[in-house]
């Protein structure tokens, strides 16, 4: 069974990290490329990030770029999101999935979705 599952989502203040992670299992993780997006209360889902399958490439928005990175460590079929310097706008159920699409920032393009996890910043 292909499970993807988020944690270390949280409260905090703004200015605060959080380092979230994507534990992928049932797949050959390291064959896919694997991104986060959110989705606040009311909004539509946003890209965050997407790392390539080996972690040689990334892409971040804009409105995360300098804040946030994504990593993977595929010996443990993980990727993770380093959040800092976070701010009350960054509030949302963050998601992990994965995508054969590329640096895909469509959502559309990843097949396999995480159950979320929840992120509160604030002021």
């Amino acid at each position: 069974q292909v499970q993807l599952v988020e944690s270390g989502g949280g409260a905090v203040q703004a200015g605060g990290s959080l380092r979230l992670s994507c534990a992928a299992s049932g797949l050959t993780f390291s064959t896919f490329n694997t991104g986060w997006f959110r989705q606040a209360p009311g909004k539509e889902r946003e890209f965050v990030a997407v790392i390539n399958w080996n972690g040689g490439s990334t892409d971040h928005s804009d409105s995360v770029k300098g804040r946030f990175t994504i990593s993977r460590d595929n010996a443990k079929n993980t990727v993770y999101l380093q959040m800092n310097s976070l701010k009350p706008e960054d509030t949302a159920v963050y998601y992990c999935a994965t995508t054969l699409y590329g640096l895909s920032r469509d959502g559309t393009q990843y097949s396999r979705w995480g159950q979320g996890t929840q992120v509160t910043v604030s002021s």
